[in-house]
């Protein structure tokens, strides 16, 4: 039997170069399931994502899954993609193993925590707002942060700024007075330790950013910002709160798993 991708609607496509196309996953010309392909919009039009692959129930555990991936990575590499990428539900153990199969590795995890009350801050720490005159320094340099981050993906250092300015300007339109958004800085017996970027997103609170000054890392700090955020995520009337934590960060991972957040998707990528 030959399974084939066969399109079911015409390829959209933008002026900046991000396409869009759907297909029947076919079995001799019969549709079992279907794919939706996309380019990343996080990093430019040589990321490709995966972004549905579904197999109907009676056509599962016979391959074609797997084959309507690999016809999926081709088509990607035909549109000049360099890497792909696939979002998985944790709870999706069959998805989970045909991506570990085919050579895909975890990038990033989203996690979520359900609050209840507020917790207490360790004695000597306390969080006040930032203001206006720390907040241009503090937006250069998560600006910088995260241009790097697109850059080491493969996007071009023009699109990283380009993305960056942009993605800022809509998630802090009023800077420190942006509405939805905590930024907070945590004190230490008085010291400046670090500092919290929270905000509103898809009905929980999230937490954007945290970050310790390198030189009173591994003193406790990075748990205190955490408490934090569940206090500002409780006061703007959020009952969770969320985040998302790349592969690689071990020491991160393992404290918000110490926390009692839990992964709800996983982000893997593959180079093509």
């Amino acid at each position: 039997m030959t399974t084939t991708l066969r399109p079911t609607a015409p390829e959209q496509r933008t002026g900046d170069g991000h396409r869009r196309r759907s297909y029947d996953i076919c079995v001799n010309g019969r549709p079992v399931g279907d794919v939706e392909l996309a380019t990343n919009p996080h990093f430019g039009p040589r990321a490709g994502q995966i972004e549905r692959l579904f197999v109907r129930r009676p056509e599962r555990r016979r391959g074609r899954g797997t084959v309507a991936a690999l016809a999926a990575e081709e088509v990607l590499r035909g549109w000049g993609c360099r890497w792909v990428g696939v979002g998985v539900p944790c709870d999706d153990t069959a998805t989970l193993g045909l991506v570990t199969a085919l050579g895909y590795t975890e990038r990033n995890r989203n996690m979520v925590k359900p609050l209840a009350g507020p917790p207490e801050l360790p004695a000597g720490s306390e969080a006040r707002a930032m203001t206006d005159d720390m907040y241009p320094a503090w937006l250069a340099e998560e600006k910088a942060v995260f241009v790097e981050s697109l850059v080491e993906r493969g996007v071009s250092r023009a699109e990283a700024e380009a993305k960056c300015d942009a993605d800022h300007a809509s998630l802090l339109p009023r800077g420190t007075a942006s509405p939805g958004v905590a930024l907070r800085v945590l004190a230490h017996e008085g010291v400046d330790v670090g500092t919290l970027w929270l905000a509103a997103r898809g009905g929980i609170g999230f937490v954007y950013d945290v970050k310790v000054a390198p030189e009173l890392r591994g003193r406790g700090h990075g748990r205190t910002l955490m408490l934090v955020a569940e206090r500002e995520a409780l006061a703007m009337g959020h009952d969770r709160i969320g985040l998302n934590v790349f592969a690689g960060n071990t020491p991160a991972l393992r404290l918000y798993e110490s926390l009692g957040y839990e992964p709800t998707n996983l982000y893997f990528h593959k180079t093509l």
